[in-house]
Parts: C-alpha cells; sequence; structure tokens
C-alpha cells in the first residue's frame, strides 16, 4: 500500500498554514510546513516532500528564489510546486512560470480546487517515480551481467577511462519490447512492475546462460552481444538464443494468463569494434560492454522493422546460418539511416533434417 503523499506548505501565515494542514490532513495527507525559503530548502535537504505548497512573499528567502533554487537542481526539479498568488498578482504568476512552477492557485484557496491541483500534480509525480524505479530495477539488473573478461580488465586497468576496443567478430542482437502502454490499462502499477521486471529476468538471464554480454540500450529492450573463436559458432549460438527468447516469452504469456509484451529481434554478424568504458555518477562506478560499427546499426534498424515474435537478420547472417536454420528472404528494403537497401531475411526455425 503507498504511503500518503507528503505535502510541503511553506508559508509566513500561521492562519494560511493552519487551514491548508486541517484540509489536507482531513483529505490524508501528511504535512510539513516552513515559515520561510529557507526552512523549505532545509526542509527538502532533509526529506523530499512529493509536493510543496509555496507562497512567494515571504521573509530571509521569498518563494520564487525557492522555486528557482528547487528546479535548478537535478535531485529536486522533479518536485512539483505549486505556487500560491493573490488574484490579480499577474507578475507573480509570470515570474513563477519563469522560475518553473508546475502550477497556480488563488488566494483565498478553494478547497475543490487545492484538491484537483494537487491530485493531478501528484499523479504526474507518481507516474515520473514509477517509471524511475522501474528504469533503476532494469539498470541493476543489467548490473549483474558485467562479463568476466570486462572484470578482469578493469582488475588489471583500475585507473583507465576506456578500455581500449578492438576489432573483432561478433553476431549482436536487438531485441525491443512492445505493449507495455496496452498492459498498463489492464493491470495495477505494483502487479505491472512485478510482471515487466519477470519478463526481463528471464530475458536476460538466458543471454547470459548461453554465454552473452548484455549491453544496455535506449527504450524498452537491450543489445547482447555474442563472441566466440569460430564465427560460425557465436552466430548460432545468437540464434538459438533468440528463438529461445520467443519461446520463453509465450511460457510467460501462459504462465501469467495474459498476452501483453510482444517483442522484436533484428540480429546482424561481422566485424565491430568491442570493448568496455566507466561512467562515474551519483551510483558509483557502472562499467558498460558494448561493440559498434556498422554490424551493430544493422541489427538495431532490424529490430525496429521486425514484427511482433519475429526475428529479422542480414545478409551475413542469413549466410552463415547455412543448412542449420532456414531463413525466409523478405527482399530488398532501406532502413532509417543506411545509405543502401539491404536484404533481409527472416528465421522460421531449424532447418529440418534431410
Amino acid at each position: 500500500m503507498r504511503q500518503p503523499s507528503k505535502i510541503l506548505i511553506v508559508d509566513d501565515e500561521p492562519f494560511n498554514v493552519d487551514y491548508l494542514e486541517q484540509e489536507l490532513e482531513d483529505l490524508g495527507y501528511t504535512t510539513v510546513s516552513a515559515r520561510n525559503g529557507r526552512e523549505a530548502l532545509e526542509h527538502v535537504a532533509r526529506e523530499a516532500p512529493d509536493l510543496i505548497l509555496l507562497d512567494i512573499r515571504m521573509p530571509v528567502m521569498d518563494g520564487l528564489t525557492v522555486c528557482h533554487t528547487l528546479k535548478g537542481d537535478d535531485e529536486t526539479c522533479l518536485i512539483p510546486i505549486i505556487i500560491m498568488t493573490a488574484l490579480d498578482d499577474l507578475e507573480d504568476r509570470i515570474r513563477g512560470i519563469e522560475a518553473g512552477a508546475d502550477d497556480f492557485l488563488t488566494k483565498p484557496v478553494n478547497p475543490r480546487e487545492l484538491l484537483a491541483r494537487m491530485q493531478t500534480a501528484l499523479r504526474l509525480k507518481h507516474t515520473v517515480d514509477r517509471q524511475l524505479r522501474d528504469l533503476r530495477r532494469v539498470k541493476d539488473h543489467f548490473a549483474k551481467f558485467v562479463p568476466e573478461a570486462v572484470k578482469r580488465l578493469v582488475a588489471a586497468n583500475p585507473e583507465a577511462p576506456e578500455l581500449a576496443k578492438h576489432a573483432c567478430d561478433v553476431s549482436v542482437l536487438f531485441l525491443d519490447i512492445s505493449g507495455y502502454a496496452r498492459l498498463s490499462e489492464q493491470v495495477p502499477p505494483e502487479a505491472l512492475n512485478q510482471l515487466v521486471e519477470r519478463y526481463f529476468a528471464t530475458f536476460l538471464d538466458r543471454i547470459h546462460e548461453a554465454g552473452g554480454d548484455i549491453n544496455e540500450t535506449a527504450g524498452d529492450g537491450f543489445m547482447a552481444i555474442f563472441q566466440a573463436p569460430d564465427l560460425h559458432a557465436h552466430t548460432l549460438t545468437a540464434v538459438e538464443t533468440a528463438l529461445a527468447l520467443l519461446g520463453a516469452t509465450e511460457a510467460l504469456h501462459r504462465t501469467n494468463g495474459v498476452q501483453p509484451l510482444a517483442i522484436h529481434m533484428g540480429l546482424n554478424s561481422g566485424p565491430a569494434l568491442v570493448g568496455s568504458t566507466r561512467f562515474e555518477g551519483v551510483r558509483g562506478t557502472r562499467w558498460t560492454f558494448t561493440a559498434s560499427g556498422p554490424v551493430t546499426n544493422l541489427a538495431a534498424r532490424l529490430a525496429t522493422v521486425a514484427q511482433p515474435g519475429q526475428l529479422l537478420v542480414g545478409p551475413e547472417t542469413a549466410r552463415r546460418l547455412g543448412r542449420h536454420y532456414q531463413v525466409a528472404p523478405l527482399g530488398r528494403a532501406h532502413l532509417k539511416n543506411l545509405s543502401t537497401a539491404l536484404d533481409i531475411y527472416h528465421v522460421v526455425g531449424k532447418a529440418r533434417e534431410t
């Protein structure tokens, strides 16, 4: 069960604070108060509220300065701020907009308007918070799959911001997920988070078991890199893993009783620049392992045009699959940001033994 939203009331008039505290606590909110802008910033530094009701004209530090300070800080810029102004203070409203205020309330505050504006701001805030939590969970899961080769390189070169990339023949698999928005209309938020994590965990575990290295990418999906001394070997492993992910998706659908999520996959093989880069952030040091070049670009473009449940491959991958897998030619296509048209193939399944 979600905890009651915490509202910070910032006003130097005790009557206004008492009135707002009573109204909000009757509605089930938790409140804290500050008498001026400096106290407000101290409150936020100790424990960020879910929303701030902010008066403008106060001693010590005015509300506009508070608003500008909080909205200019990456750690606090997502806290919704509703500025309270007098009816005829148009200049205050303009300056409030310039300072980054999310909404306004006219004094004296109308209870129904107060509730409506707060609910709208909090609904957006909780949605953003939920998406950020989902992103952190996925990134934390990715962190479990830093390849052993990278760990050894990090131990040998602890001060190196980037480990030298080298040319290597790889198979790159891009997996994109669709259907999240549709599922959000059918499943409560907490259940949705657990469901999506179950899918991601299954995908990442399968790739890890097959010896693939995972690189996080933008959007609802990821990239996996497969390597082996024998270029045909890593191509076959990558395709076998991709088809296993399709099977795992169907099994998850049956287990969960819904079929909301679909995966789209593109796979391409060939020479690429492979290496690792270290990033320093607020959550500590993080390494990402990646492959770059035309091979990766084509794999990504194939994933964007693949139909749900479809694995598309480029011409070199199709050639390497040889007699091991059935591939159906889909013709030549112009893909975004690629200068020439290329032959595209659909991997149907394993070839029949003769």
